[in-house]
Parts: C-alpha cells; structure tokens; sequence
C-alpha cells in the first residue's frame, strides 16, 4: 500500500474557498446601481448558464459571483432594498456560510418559492427584470404567477451582472472529440433517424436542443467545456428534411471538425442560433422544443409565426436507455473504480485509525488511485469528503478554508465519481475510524436495508421512481427519520453523472426501462455530528424469474463498511443479498490487486 504521508496533489479538483461573504456587499450595492438605467426594482439571478446545466462555466457564475453561494442549485432576488437566496434542503447548512447574511435572507425552496416570497415582500407595481436567456417558461411560469397576482410584473432585460462583472473570466475554450460507433454502439445517422420518426409522430417541421448532453449524445460528440462533464456547449436544430445545424463557440469552427461531421451536421457560431430561430418563426414551421429545459428568449422568437410543440426534449429518453456498447463501457468504467476504490479504502483503513488526516487528504488520495488508470479523464463531480459533522452537510465541498481533521472514531462519508473513456461513475462509502456506538450501527444498518431493498426490487413494466422510493425510506421512516434528497438519479454514459428524465424520488414519473442506469443512495444525516450514505449505480434490465417485470444489475463494485452493520437487524434475504455482493466484489476486482491490498479486500468482503 502507498505511504500515508506521500499523497500526492489533486489534478481534477481544487480546495480553493470559492465564496467570500465580504463581497456580497459591494457587489449587491453596484448591482442595485443598474436598476434606475434599466427601469426595475429588481432582478432574478438564477444559479444555472443558457443551458441550464448543474456545472456552469466560470464566466457564466453569476449567482455565485454575486452572493457567494456555489451550490448546484437556488436562486437569487435582489431588490433596491432587499436580498433573498432560495436553497433547497440540500444546501440549508451551506448557504448560510458561504453569502453575508446580515444583507441576504435565506430561504428553503421547499417553504418559500422566490415568486411567494416576491409577492408577499414587494409593492403592487414592482418591475423585476430577468435575463431570458437563463430563465426557462417552466419555471419562470411558476414564479410569474403570484407575482401576476400581487400586481408585479416582470420584465425581460440584458443582464445587468455581467455589465459589473469587471474581471469575469473568458469563455470555455475546450477542444471537440468525435466519438467512435466502438464507443457509442450506434452512430449519429441512426439516432437522426429515431428523432425524425418522433418527430413525425408530432407533425415537428424542426427540433430545437439547448441541453449539452442531448447534444453530444446526438451527435456523438464530447468536449471539455464545464468542469468534470465532457461536455460541448451548444445548441441544435434538427429538421424533419435536411442536414441539422450545430451551434458552437467560434474556436470549435475547425475544418477538421466540420469534416469529422461532415454528412451529419453543419456547423455555424453559437451568434448564429437566434437568426436560425427567427428563420423558422417565419417559414411557420411547427417546431418542438422543451419548455422545461429551453431558454425563455428560444420561446420568445419562436412565438413571432412558429407553431410551437412544447414537449420534453426528445433526445432525453432515448439517451438514457444505454445500448449494448454503452453498458459495456459502463460495466468497464465500475470495474476499474472498483479497483481504484479497493486500493483507496485499504489505505484509508491503514491510515486513519493514526490520526492527523484530513479531508482534502481523503479527496487527493482517491484521485490519486483513480489516476493509476489511464483512461481516468477526470472526477465526475466535485468529492464529498465529510468527517464527523461535516459529512451530515450533503453536498459538502472541503475547501481549504473549512477542511477539517478527520478523529479516530468518527464516521467518514466520501462521496465521488469519475469519469472514465468507457462510462461515468458515481459511488459513496461510509467509513468507521475506530469505536462504533450502537446508535451509529443502527442508522447505517436501517439506510443499508433501504439500499439493498432497491437493489432486490422486482416491479412490472410502467413502474417509476416515484413508486419505489418508499423502499428505500421504509426502514428510517420505522423510527420516525427519513432523509432530504432524492434516493437516486439518472447517470450518463461518458456524459453528465446526474441525468434525467428517470430516478428514484416523489418526483420522478417516467417509467424505467432496460438500460437506464440509476443511483440507489439512501442516507441519514444528524447534524452536528454525522452523516450516513451508502450509494451503488444499478441498470435497469428485464427480470429472468418474472416475464414482463423489470429489477436491477449492480454496477458498482466495492466493499461496505461490515463493522458498521448490526447483523441481528439484517433479514436472512438481505444478509445473503450482501454476501452475495461482497463475493462478487473480490471475484471481479480482487485479481488486480496487490498481495497486501487482496488480504484487506478478502476480509472486507467476508461473509457476515
């Protein structure tokens, strides 16, 4: 095993402190400046860029730049005279430290939406502006309509941050790769062909796509435009007749690549897309686009004689059934962190019952084993690294300035991914450093019977994430706890880690079907003291003991934490569901280990 004081420095991640509530001051004063020349009261700084990803761009911050908060989600309203930061549950911890609070409210999303709260705190007259390049009509519809009520009105103008943002970084630049079909299992021509036939079916003349990842997987294509999704930033439209246009920064307008797409796009600068939707607006095409996903101004110019079809982006769905090829580059990607996460916890084992480990120690370690495998591009997302109370803070992010040093008996979350040539991984272990109390034995073993209840679960075809979600909860719900995320997410394919339209929470309504790849990750979290999850990413496949039901592949391969577990709670099914697992673990990854590294995992991976 590596020397515990040899850790290497991180290369995909940094621990820099990205807020600074100091300045929230002076910019909220100089953003407030602005309102008299554009004729507001006020202005919505949502978290999200033109395309609505969950990783923006540095340039396209706004909502972090302004209020410091750098969450993967909320909103911000900034009046002459107030300031509110809307958070989900996720962040309630995390809001509050990172923006000034003396001159910024912070509300939980679940309570006070940002338009309840506008309406209840501003005067009958009140002009809001908002940029609707960042808005979609979804969302902007349910904050438009108590407003509507309370007699305010907003109000679409040019985005007054960037016109104070002085030193704002320039645009992504990252290079364009064209995919292989040895990677992709089906190659662009085919996928056209399966968009026209829906769009056929809905009478579409053209689609619009505004997402990254139905880009890239449309088109077969991956870039390095946001951070730790390989992603291309552009938009689309696709004709029912002709070649589609793709939309991308200049520095993307190579021959190389327009040869590479020659056959099956055309390339034009991303100034180039609001004309091609003026064009269509005026040939009265009918033209589909998603107005949950797509920026308000894609409406706005439509609207001036489009026929508009507004439905979900039709790439998604198919996007998230996984072909043949796919999932064989994801059972790949789960294989080799597997070997990574065996090395990792060996270590971790060795070296944190000495003391004096951090969390930034914990993150660059990780990395560091997945970096032995060449084909490691990058994390998938920034590394959960949460010791003692900071691991009941769920999206945690270790900076220099709250890393803390991990005590020998606490607990250890780590949360992380990566992102591999084959396939995206996604995986979180909890981790004893010493005694255990019977307390801590029972919240782990009550979130490890919801995980492996969805690992076990068996249900007919229609079902969705909505439906299954109670099995993941049924256990904490027992003695009144449950936990505030969601138990799982959609995962791309060399693509985003966190993907729709299917998932398991009260949200999720799409049914599953084969090859969608899903995250299985109930929690518990007591603030102040510890936070638990346990995460595996599943397959969605056709069940061989029930024709016409579906159940789930394991992807991920790496040990639970057994010291952790109070067996006497385990049902005999779900002790055999886990031996099961722990075999199959040191079947497939233990071969690729060291001879010190094997034993820790042989013993990690004994039967209960």
């Amino acid at each position: 095993m590596q020397d515990y004081a040899a850790i290497p420095d991180a290369r995909f991640q940094t621990f820099d402190e990205k807020s600074d509530p100091a300045q929230v001051a002076p910019r909220l004063a100089t953003l407030r400046s602005t309102f008299a020349g554009l004729n507001i009261d006020g202005f919505l700084i949502p978290r999200t860029d033109v395309h609505q990803g969950e990783y923006v761009p540095d340039c396209d911050a706004r909502h972090a730049y302004l209020t410091g908060f750098t969450g993967s989600a909320g909103m911000a309203v900034v009046t002459t005279d107030l300031a509110a930061l809307f958070v989900d549950s996720r962040y309630t911890l995390q809001a509050p430290a990172q923006t000034d609070t003396a001159l910024v409210s912070i509300h939980d999303t679940t309570s006070t939406s940002p338009g309840d709260w506008m309406a209840q705190n501003l005067p009958s007259g009140s002009r809001i502006g908002f940029d609707p390049w960042l808005h979609t009509p979804g969302r902007l519809a349910s904050i438009r309509e108590p407003m509507e009520k309370a007699g305010i009105e907003l109000i679409p103008v040019a985005n007054p941050v960037d016109t104070i943002w002085a030193d704002r970084p320039a645009p992504p630049q990252g290079p364009l790769e064209v995919l292989g079909d040895n990677r992709t299992g089906k190659p662009t021509t085919e996928k056209l062909a399966e968009l026209r036939a829906a769009m056929a079916k809905e009478g579409a003349g053209a689609v619009v796509l505004t997402l990254p990842e139905s880009l890239c997987w449309l088109f077969n294509i991956r870039g390095r435009d946001v951070p730790h999704n390989p992603f291309v930033l552009g938009f689309a439209i696709v004709p029912a007749d002709g070649t589609p246009t793709v939309f991308l920064a200049e520095n993307k307008l190579t021959e190389e690549n327009r040869s590479a797409l020659s056959g099956t796009a055309e390339l034009m600068g991303k100034d180039g897309f609001e004309a091609a939707l003026a064009d269509l607006a005026k040939q009265g095409r009918a033209v589909w686009f998603d107005p949950e996903t797509a920026p308000v101004q894609v409406k706005s110019v439509l609207s001036n004689g489009a026929r508009l079809i507004e439905k979900r982006d039709p790439v998604l769905l198919p996007k998230a059934r996984k072909n043949e090829v796919e999932l064989a580059g994801m059972r790949e990607a789960h294989k080799l962190d597997g070997i990574a996460l065996a090395k990792f916890l060996a270590w971790f084992d060795e070296a944190a019952p000495r003391g004096g480990l951090t969390e930034i120690d914990i993150v660059k370690m990780l990395e560091a084993y997945r970096r032995e495998e060449q084909t490691a591009v990058d994390v998938s997302f920034e590394t959960i690294s949460g010791s003692g109370p900071n691991g009941a803070i769920v999206h945690y992010r270790v900076s220099e300035k709250t890393n803390r040093t991990l005590s020998p008996g606490e607990l250890m979350l780590v949360d992380s991914g990566a992102q591999y040539l084959s396939g995206t991984t996604d995986i979180t272990r909890t981790m004893a450093t010493g005694p255990i109390t019977a307390q801590q034995k029972d919240h782990f073993t009550r979130v490890l019977k919801g995980m492996i209840a969805i690992s076990r679960a068996r249900f007919p075809k229609g079902t969705n994430g909505a439906q299954i979600d109670i099995l993941a909860r049924q256990f904490l719900w027992q003695v009144g706890l449950t936990f505030n995320h969601g138990t799982g997410h959609g995962v791309g394919a060399f693509l985003s880690v966190h993907e729709g339209p299917a998932g398991i929470s009260p949200r999720y309504t799409v049914p599953f079907e084969p090859g969608m790849v899903l995250s299985n990750e109930p929690g518990y979290y007591l603030e102040g003291q510890y936070g638990i999850r346990i995460e595996n990413l599943v397959i969605v496949q056709e069940s061989e003991v029930a024709p016409g039901y579906l159940d789930f592949e394991t992807l991920t391969l790496a040990p639970i934490d057994r010291r952790l577990i109070a067996t006497d709670m385990l049902e005999t099914a779900e002790r055999d569901w886990l031996d099961a697992y722990h075999a199959r673990v040191a079947r497939e990854i233990g071969p690729h280990l060291d001879e010190s590294t094997r034993r820790w995992l042989d013993q990690a991976t004994a039967p209960l």
